[in-house]
């Protein structure tokens, strides 16, 4: 019926007044809770970060849980005594949808089992009257995306199975780099600026309701910035959701907890998609087990086994068809690095070739080797704004652009397109739009601006570049 992304922190639930974020964000649970009132829903499912298991996954299914429980780190805010109203018919179904689809899982259901302090903040402030009966599921803390997929997918069947009409949570955190010391709650802030970068940029896609581009995404942003768990609980909240973009999306608050980066978002389905898919990781229905991404100790490496779709798995060596093959298939579509230009923030080549395109990734003003930033960064490493030199920045990008064409073998003259990022239209435009136009008047490529509110590095301007690739 309706998603939902919430912080697990106790702060907002047991002392929102001692800080402005906390507070915030309090509220932030408050409107998503009078939204879920309104939802014809009779179930609230979630999957909370907090709860973590190493064999398999857990599921709550004790009918009235009660206790007290204290957070190992934060018990000197208080105790937190619930008593909850759980679904244990659904929980026994999802875990017999979990088994089918091939993971291990089983229910919990005797007194005095912990429940993690994720799962209790958000039943307090999203359910406080227990209206709606709940299912909690745990975050293996070793699960890949395959096991995480499949698991949203079997909380889809039980659903089905039982009938019910879920609203679905997932208890996380974005970037989850904490304070190691004590800190003014007052002054809270998200304790790196990448992080908080990435945070802004995840939740602007999410405000288009672009959910199952997050999912996908997930990697790249963890592999770039501390993401709770690495995002898991995305990943799980898109395969429950049907892994497509059609959503209505509402950021409610962003906001610090003692460092990590704690956001309300709602996600209500639209029959308008808000992007058509962007990515194409892989999609997993049956959990097998790990992939052996390594050859096995001792084996030869020039035998593999693949399971192709629709088909029975292949073992053996690469025949001379096969080979043949992946040859021409490297030959129309290889990767561009190049040391001339800057080193790329996270796992992708500066380019890719395919038969007779070139596609560049995003390309910014740093310099090659020092990732100096002509006309200097955008923020300090504490995120205080900067004067900058917009001129400087667009110059940087575009002999960045031209560095990497030459290397494959391509130049300036043969750009198609471009997509540019800024991050502030209104002073920067006129500046870049004169620069550009120097470079790119005769030229004639289409071109295509936005305003964005942030990119990974403290930089005002990114280019997004398909071109010819000469034979």
């Amino acid at each position: 019926m309706a998603a939902y992304i919430v912080p697990g922190m106790p702060h907002p639930l047991l002392a929102p007044e001692r800080s402005p974020g906390w507070r915030a964000i309090r509220a932030a649970f408050e409107s998503a809770r009078r939204e879920i009132e309104s939802i014809e829903a009779d179930l609230l499912l979630l999957y909370s970060t907090q709860w973590i298991s190493i064999i398999g996954h857990q599921i709550q299914a004790q009918p009235e849980p009660e206790w007290v429980h204290v957070d190992p780190e934060w018990h000197a805010l208080g105790s937190l005594p619930y008593r909850f109203r759980m679904d244990a018919e659904f929980g026994a179904a999802y875990e017999r949808a979990a088994r089918t689809r091939g993971l291990h899982a089983r229910t919990v259901a005797y007194h005095g089992f912990p429940i993690d302090t994720g799962t209790v903040v958000a039943l307090q402030l999203l359910n406080p009257n227990n209206r709606l009966p709940a299912s909690v599921v745990s975050c293996n803390m070793y699960a890949d995306r395959g096991e995480t997929l499949v698991l949203g997918k079997a909380a889809v069947d039980a659903l089905a199975a039982t009938g019910r009409r879920a609203v679905c949570v997932a208890v996380t955190a974005l970037s989850n780099r904490l304070f190691t010391e004590r800190i003014d709650p007052a002054a809270d802030r998200v304790s790196s600026l990448k992080d908080d970068e990435w945070n802004r940029k995840l939740l602007e896609i999410l405000g288009e309701g672009r959910l199952e581009d997050v999912s996908q995404l997930a990697r790249t942003i963890t592999s770039q910035s501390n993401a709770d768990q690495k995002l898991k609980a995305i990943w799980w909240l898109a395969a429950v959701m049907g892994q497509h973009n059609n959503f209505a999306g509402h950021v409610f608050d962003y906001q610090p907890i003692w460092g990590t980066g704690a956001a309300v978002v709602g996600l209500r389905p639209s029959t308008a998609a808000a992007a058509n898919l962007e990515f194409d990781e892989e999609d997993v229905d049956v959990y097998a087990g790990d992939r052996n991404v390594l050859s096995a100790r001792g084996g030869n490496a020039s035998t593999r086994t693949e399971t192709r779709p629709g088909g029975s798995a292949e073992t053996g060596r690469m025949g001379p068809a096969k080979r043949g093959t992946e040859a021409a298939a490297a030959a129309a579509d290889t990767r561009v690095h190049t040391p001339e230009a800057p080193a790329p923030v996270g796992a992708y080549p500066h380019a890719r070739r395919a038969d007779n395109l070139l596609y560049l990734s995003g390309v910014g003003p740093r310099q090659a080797g020092s990732d100096a930033i002509p006309g200097g960064p955008v923020r300090d490493a504490e995120g205080r704004p900067l004067p900058y030199d917009i001129e400087a920045q667009t110059r940087g990008v575009i002999e960045n652009v031209r560095t990497i064409l030459n290397a494959a073998g391509a130049a300036l003259a043969d750009v198609l397109d471009v997509t540019v990022f800024l991050i502030d239209m209104e002073h920067d435009f006129e500046t870049f739009n004169r620069v550009y136009a120097e470079y790119f008047a005769e030229i004639g490529a289409t071109r295509t601006t936005v305003e964005v509110r942030a990119l990974p590095t403290p930089i005002a301007v990114e280019f997004k570049v398909i071109a010819r690739c000469p034979a």
